[in-house]
């Protein structure tokens, strides 16, 4: 994963307004690593029906893509090398949208924090983004945030949720607020989804949202 995320990282660094299509969330360790090479300060928005706030000490599982988020405010320090340059993304500059699917000790966390947790919805998202000024904004996005009738095919579905076209208008409202300097979107699709029309759709209809027209080439997924 180190490998990866320091090729990722050095991508995101030398594209413009760079949009990156993954298959977990720790690959926004990458993200934020490569623009934070340009930005001395650096807010996020993350949409995510999970928290991805554990920690190695709370975890129930173990799992890396439950850390996401903690691993970018500097909660899970000897977890990778430090080689990325990843520096602790405050949290007093993190929004959390849309999250409905906590572990316990997750949810404990996220209350003693500094995060702003909002609803995925265009308008309190443009509050909270308002509220943090007008710096750059690194947008992640995790497709579980969708409402689980709607993602066939989902690794994570997490039940009902906001539909795919309230998400829609959550990155539109977000992308004429703020300065959206980069996106992600993580897609963890099983594995016979990865590349089936409902999935590309699904795909192409969020990065459109971001401003990006993807052209997908058959044989790739």
């Amino acid at each position: 994963m180190s490998l990866l995320h320091h090729a990722a990282a050095d991508a995101v660094a030398q594209a413009a307004r760079p949009l990156v299509l993954s298959g977990d969330c720790p690959t926004a360790r990458a993200a934020a690593a490569g623009l934070q090479r340009r930005h001395h300060d650096l807010a996020v928005l993350w949409l995510d029906a999970h928290g991805d706030f554990n920690t190695p000490a709370i975890t129930a599982s173990g799992y890396l893509g439950g850390m996401a988020l903690a691993m970018l405010t500097g909660r899970t320090p000897g977890l990778f090398d430090d080689t990325l340059g990843l520096r602790p993304v405050p949290e007093a500059s993190v929004v959390l949208a849309g999250a409905r699917d906590l572990d316990p000790a997750e949810r404990d966390a996220l209350v003693a924090s500094q995060v702003r947790r909002v609803p995925a919805d265009p308008a309190a998202i443009t509050a909270a983004l308002r509220h943090l000024g007008p710096g750059p904004v690194y947008l992640h996005l995790d497709i579980d945030v969708i409402d689980g009738a709607q993602l066939s095919g989902a690794r994570f579905p997490s039940g009902p949720g906001p539909a795919l076209a309230q998400i829609e208008e959550c990155l539109t409202a977000a992308c004429a607020t703020a300065n959206i300097t980069a996106a992600s979107i993580a897609c963890a699709w099983l594995p016979d989804h990865v590349s089936d029309q409902t999935t590309r759709e699904t795909i192409t209809r969020l990065a459109r949202a971001l401003g990006t027209d993807l052209a997908w080439h058959e044989g790739l997924s």
